[in-house]
């Protein structure tokens, strides 16, 4: 991808909320090529919250470190990418994706794909102000009715984005129903950038399938990473062997989660960092015996100590 090396095929996609420095690392740790952060806003007014300040770019990267913005403004999104390459941004992603109504209603993620020309003026200018590789990210359009993915591409493509990322799904679907990839195959006929595969790729076998069949050049997962990062390595093995790698045993898990933990606590500080663990271990936990009760409790402990030692006791 222009001067940038990816190791791989597999790339972990930004999530809000959850693609933070802590969860990176993990995926980066599991054999990710690539993993993009939480949305960067383009609004000059909130980059000096704390909130915006730990979404970019770190030097505690394990790999690339890619930042992904979003926002409607030619301009904002050009001073936004330049604002995050300034702070050590190797890769800048924009989202033309985000289904989410309080993203759409600014005009901005997947809400864009209804005026190509706006498309075209926010990539060029973003582009053109800085010196790192641009890729974009998508939906296959706006509704059933109106899927223009083809045309966006290749309209990409003219601007100079490196790469484009195909979420299998309309904005008006959501998350709703299963992701086609009809459409992704048919933007990989249409272009000569790297055309990235999304959406319900759950498992390695599924993994392989999406390969075979859209002829992606890579495959991004989103929702299949949480509570299970090495899913990565998991898929790897499976493309190389054939084969199922074993599974994860109580002890690895363990250890993973704990991990994971104590990175969020650093990460954030205590307060923060117990609510954000909260969700992360009901994910490492959910396909766990007793693990129902567990949450309940695990959700009312307000101590980062208590955090680990309930993990401990829990995972024997």
């Amino acid at each position: 991808m222009a001067n940038l090396t990816i190791k791989n095929r597999l790339i972990a996609a930004p999530m809000a909320g959850i693609s933070d420095l802590p969860f990176r690392s993990l995926c980066y740790q599991f054999g990710a090529g690539l993993a993009f952060s939480e949305m960067f806003l383009a609004n000059s007014q909130i980059w000096n919250t704390e909130q915006s300040l730990q979404k970019m770019a770190s030097t505690e990267e394990l790999g690339i470190k890619a930042v992904q913005i979003v926002g409607s403004d030619p301009d904002e999104m050009a001073k936004t990418a330049v604002l995050n390459v300034n702070q050590g941004a190797q890769l800048i992603d924009i989202n033309m994706g985000c289904p989410a109504k309080k993203v759409n209603k600014k005009l901005a993620g997947s809400a864009l794909l209804q005026y190509p020309e706006l498309v075209e003026a926010i990539l060029l200018k973003v582009v053109q102000s800085v010196n790192v590789p641009v890729t974009l990210k998508i939906r296959t359009g706006w509704d059933k009715a109106h899927k223009n993915c083809i045309n966006i591409a290749q309209i990409a493509e003219k601007c100079g984005i490196k790469a484009i990322t195909i979420h299998g799904r309309t904005r008006a679907c959501l998350f709703k129903g299963s992701a086609e990839y009809d459409s992704i195959k048919a933007v990989k006929e249409h272009v000569t950038i790297p055309v990235i595969a999304n959406g319900d790729i759950t498992s390695p076998e599924k993994a392989e399938e999406v390969f075979q069949y859209t002829n992606a050049d890579a495959i991004m997962l989103g929702r299949a990473t949480q509570g299970r990062p090495w899913i990565f390595e998991d898929i790897a093995f499976y493309c190389k062997h054939g084969k199922l790698k074993p599974e994860k045993s109580i002890d690895e898990i363990k250890l993973i989660t704990i991990q994971h933990i104590k990175y969020l606590h650093q990460f954030y500080g205590e307060r923060k960092g117990l609510q954000i663990a909260r969700k992360h271990v009901f994910w490492y936990t959910k396909n766990c015996e007793n693990s129902d009760h567990f949450r309940r409790l695990f959700s009312a402990i307000d101590d980062a100590e208590q955090q680990i030692d309930a993990l401990e006791a829990f995972f024997v």
